[in-house]
């Protein structure tokens, strides 16, 4: 490949003698020594230099023109392809998005030889972005190309010598299927079939992840002579890397058959899966087991997959038993609400204490949606129960999946009950001695607000969070102000202006300077959340008061709240000259204190509203 008019000091002699520094920059204006240096650059020692390049290869391509990128363009990227698997992976995804400076779509299959080279690479990762740039190309090829070009494609990766392109032929029959003849959609089936046969597990592993996409686009008598023996096959391999790969197939089979054909079809293989001896394959089975057991459709299938999920959820390892958890508002559906109920009370009794605090954490997440089944009563005194254990649980992330799941607690049994039996709880919570355990309740509290409503805080939490602020650690302190912010999202500003600015202002006069400080942090942290009308009249007078308080950081930390409050001031036209009057006035005299850090707070706050 050559550019035209290339300055000799750009030549592959000149880059030989001297490693030079490439420039890129005018490579959109087409200024011909700025191509050259993109064209050298792609044959340069340094990595860096090639990597740059394959990001300006549209820009050269343009300059060359459709023809030349497809005649010399394209085989010199074919043929410059060397082992260096991060430029390999870049010249991979490049090449799926090239059609435009081919020549559009019916010259994309020129771009199919570089990325058949790069899907038979070494590195997995290139290999991937390498089937999938080719199945972007597939998209825009019409029939005839696809054939022509494609299915020859397709058959020397699958024949490769070399497992990489055979793992990677898997990923692209689903793409061509569609686009040819049924001559050679049965070929394609066959070469599939042979893929999981291959004696090669990497190859059988790539046979059953990419079986599903197949299963989407074949007719459904295939699916039943064609894609249900593969299932089976694959199912039962002596490698559960594979066999774990065959779950979603398995959904996407279920989907295109009746009961009938379900029940007679896939139960024997189906209930294989669920009790596999590995872990691995039954996790993967607990992961989608709503929507395996959905869609066999089969009322009495469906009744032995459910003792299947209680099985699951006394299963040895910790991973199944978190993943079947996550199934539990499906499983809601699949047998009658009394059975529901009944066979589910003991398996949750267990999972609350489980010793695994991830399972826990997991069941926390969706023990809520139980709620709907157990109807009111039922949840009362089957579910309240274990919430409660639940939210009193030493792991944060149990508590945190409790409390962010009430909404779906809330619709059933109705605040009061709710309030009734975790509020306790969550003041408890709230007041104890460890300082973590108070942090981490202060971060649900916007959370619990949002989901009890505004009536039910005033009473029940509002004194609560204001304690906060006269917490002995900073860290609480620091968080309950955070917590006043996002109350104030929550509620509103009118909210705020009766209820918690009142409160946080009369802080501004007690003897302890604490307090007087945490008034400071508060109202610095909700001034971007109020009105520029509630800075002026309420924020601005109180933080006056505190301008010559005897507390040297009391003094710096009011110096260094005017800079938001100036920025909420210049919100409105109103309040926006307050800045002058009283803002920088005050700064000013901060500016002339006796100590060299309030001194030194106040004038880097004008500078930085100077500067703003």
């Amino acid at each position: 490949m050559s550019v035209d008019s290339a300055p000799p000091a750009a030549s592959a002699a000149g880059a030989a003698a001297v490693a030079p520094h490439y420039d890129f920059q005018d490579a959109q204006s087409g200024d011909l020594g700025a191509l050259a240096a993109i064209a050298d650059a792609m044959k340069s020692d340094s990595l860096a230099d090639r990597l740059e390049s394959l990001k300006r290869l549209g820009v050269l391509a343009l300059a060359m023109g459709e023809e030349r990128t497809r005649e010399e363009l394209v085989p010199f990227l074919d043929e410059s392809i060397d082992d260096e698997d991060e430029l390999l992976l870049s010249l991979a995804e490049v090449l799926g998005d090239f059609v435009q400076y081919v020549g559009g779509p019916k010259y994309a299959y020129v771009l199919l030889r570089p990325l058949e080279n790069l899907a038979a690479a070494e590195e997995t990762v290139v290999r991937e972005k390498a089937v999938e740039s080719i199945n972007k190309l597939v998209e825009v090829m019409d029939q005839p190309q696809v054939e022509e070009f494609l299915i020859p494609t397709i058959a020397r990766l699958s024949s490769g010598e070399w497992f990489t392109s055979r793992s990677s032929a898997a990923g692209l029959y689903a793409a061509a299927y569609g686009k040819v003849t049924d001559a050679i959609q049965a070929k394609l089936r066959a070469g599939y079939d042979a893929l999981c046969k291959d004696e090669t597990p990497m190859i059988r592993r790539a046979a059953a992840a990419n079986l599903e996409g197949l299963v989407a686009r074949i007719e459904k008598d295939h699916v039943v002579s064609f894609a249900i023996p593969n299932f089976r096959r694959l199912a039962g391999d002596d490698q559960d890397s594979v066999r774990l790969l065959t779950v979603e197939p398995l959904v996407a089979i279920t989907k295109r058959l009746d009961t009938d054909e379900c029940r007679q079809l896939l139960g024997e293989s189906v209930q294989r899966l669920c009790v596999d001896k590995s872990w691995r394959v039954r996790y993967m089975v607990a992961d989608h087991f709503v929507a395996v057991a959905t869609n066999v459709k089969d009322r009495g299938l469906q009744d032995e997959l459910f003792g299947v999920a209680i099985a699951l959820m006394h299963d040895n390892e910790a991973e199944v038993r978190g993943a079947i958890c996550t199934q539990l508002d499906g499983l809601a559906d699949l047998a009658p609400p009394d059975a529901i109920v009944a066979r589910l009370q003991g398996p949750l009794q267990e999972l609350v204490d489980d010793p695994s605090q991830h399972v826990r954490a997991t069941l926390a997440k969706h023990i809520g949606a139980l709620c709907r089944v157990f109807g009111k009563d039922g949840s009362i005194t089957h579910l309240l129960p274990l919430l409660l254990r639940l939210l009193k649980d030493s792991f944060p992330d149990v508590r945190l999946n409790i409390i962010s799941k009430l909404d779906a607690v809330d619709r059933v049994v109705g605040i009061d009950s709710l309030s009734q039996s975790l509020l306790p709880a969550i003041v408890e919570l709230a007041e104890d001695k460890q300082w973590r355990v108070r942090l981490a309740i202060i971060d649900y509290v916007p959370l619990i607000a949002s989901q009890l409503g505004v009536h039910f805080f005033d009473e029940q939490l509002s004194n609560l969070c204001m304690s906060w602020l006269g917490d002995p650690v900073f860290s609480i302190r620091e968080a309950a102000t955070t917590n006043l912010k996002k109350l104030t999202d929550v509620f509103g500003v009118d909210w705020a202006r009766a209820t918690i600015i009142p409160k946080i202002l009369a802080m501004a006069t007690h003897p302890n300077y604490l307090y007087r400080m945490t008034t400071i942090f508060a109202i610095t942290t909700i001034a971007p959340s109020v009105t520029p009308e509630i800075v002026r009249d309420l924020i601005l007078p109180a933080l006056e008061g505190l301008v010559t308080d005897p507390i040297p950081n009391i003094r710096f930390n009011v110096a260094k709240s005017m800079e938001p409050l100036t920025a909420a001031l210049r919100r409105s036209p109103e309040t926006a000259p307050l800045e002058g009057s009283v803002i920088r006035p005050t700064l000013a005299r901060l500016e002339e204190d006796s100590d060299p850090d309030v001194r030194f707070f106040a004038h880097r706050s004008l500078l930085a509203i100077g500067s703003a």
